[in-house]
């Protein structure tokens, strides 16, 4: 098991209630669809969007479609794809879920990716919005928003004893 380094600043129980409370505002935002996708970026992202699924699930009749996001983080300018074809999204209510909104370019060339179809509408999910962008993107539904320093590294575990926000 690796050493989780900074400090701890949501829990397991926290995180759990934020996953729920995010899941109630998607489905608040989306009570007259019928359907709804939920888009992971790659890693962390993709594994928030399967817990918001599940809640999602239990608490309406949503019927939920859960897309990967393949995306280099270090450089989404060199192509974004999904586990879908890009047709199945036509007219679909759509939601891009990422653990941390940083500077925002990540989750632009996401939501561009989208744009190639007519769409009911994008919105966007995050655990943690950071404060730091560089471009017009904001997250729709967000766990925490925290003003941190460009060195400052925040952390997403979602999986095992360490589950929890950590900022070092």
């Amino acid at each position: 098991m690796s050493t989780i380094k900074g400090n701890q600043i949501r829990n397991a129980r926290d995180i759990n209630a934020t996953i729920q409370r995010i899941a109630y505002q998607i489905y608040e935002n989306n009570e007259t669809q019928q359907s709804l996708v939920l888009a992971g970026i790659n890693g962390s992202g993709a594994h928030l969007a399967k817990e918001i699924a599940a809640e999602l699930k239990s608490i309406s009749n949503l019927d939920i479609t859960l897309v990967d996001i393949i995306i280099d983080k270090k450089n989404p300018r060199n192509g974004v794809s999904t586990s879908l074809e890009i047709s199945a999204y036509e007219n679909k209510s759509i939601v891009v879920v990422d653990d941390v909104l940083n500077t925002g370019s990540t989750l632009i060339y996401a939501v561009n990716y989208f744009l190639q179809v007519p769409v009911i509408q994008i919105k966007t999910a995050v655990m943690v919005n950071r404060n730091h962008k560089n471009f017009p993107i904001k997250a729709d539904f967000k766990g925490l928003s925290l003003s941190t320093s460009l060195r400052e590294h925040i952390n997403v575990i979602l999986e095992g004893d360490a589950r929890g926000i950590y900022l070092s």
